[in-house]
């Protein structure tokens, strides 16, 4: 089974994979454990990626693509499949992705795509907090510290949020995120390979709704 898993930040992506990868033994890939691979085995597009990131610069998309079909080339996708998460990105990266797997010759059998409203997920992301004194992180709505204002670890009351916490800077990320992800769910709904998951269930519903959605699509 060849796979995607799409959602904004936030929307328990990594959760379902790894439920995913254990049910149906599929290879998970992650952009980052891709690039972190091909970097450490100095494959072709490893080292020209780690020449970009060292001058600190983007990585380009025909190297992220390489990337990507390197790992696609490997054996054990031939015996497991895959599960692509983190790519693509762009619109232009899920046409690429479309010739890499026509050039291997594989093919792509469905995307989940897990959908959480964007408050909620301003929410989850944006609630973080910190004690400055020893470290210990909380969360405003799933995590609370017992007494308000006093840390359950050391019992201090200087708390602070990160500057990519604060709620107006996981705005900008969010709908950043959902401009780009739109015309790429839009592609894949027009071929009929979409499966929308609604979210905002429990972990273990939203998993047994795509666990129905991966039956039928292994059939």
């Amino acid at each position: 089974m060849n796979l995607l898993i799409m959602g904004l930040p936030g929307a328990g992506k990594g959760t379902q994979a790894a439920k995913i990868v254990e049910e149906f033994h599929v290879a998970h890939i992650s952009t980052g454990d891709m690039f972190r691979a091909a970097m450490a085995n100095q494959t072709e597009m490893g080292v020209l990626a780690k020449s970009y990131i060292d001058k600190g610069e983007l990585v380009p998309d025909e190297v992220t693509n390489g990337i990507v079909k390197e790992r696609l080339a490997q054996d054990d996708i031939k015996e497991t499949g895959f599960l692509l998460d983190g790519y693509p990105r762009t619109i232009e990266q899920a046409h690429a992705l479309d010739q890499t797997l026509s050039d291997l010759g594989i093919t792509l059998e469905g995307v989940i795509n897990i959908e959480v409203n964007p408050e909620s997920l301003l929410e989850r992301l944006s609630g973080r907090f910190i004690c400055r004194t020893c470290g210990a992180t909380y969360h405003k709505v799933f995590n609370p510290t017992k007494v308000e204002g006093t840390c359950d670890n050391c019992q201090g009351h200087d708390f602070y949020q990160r500057e990519d916490d604060k709620s107006e800077k996981v705005a900008y990320r969010i709908n950043l995120q959902m401009e780009s992800i739109r015309p790429i769910l839009d592609y894949y709904e027009e071929r009929g390979l979409l499966h929308r998951v609604d979210g905002q269930q429990a972990i273990d519903k939203v998993y047994e709704d795509i666990r129905q959605i991966l039956s039928s699509v292994a059939q």
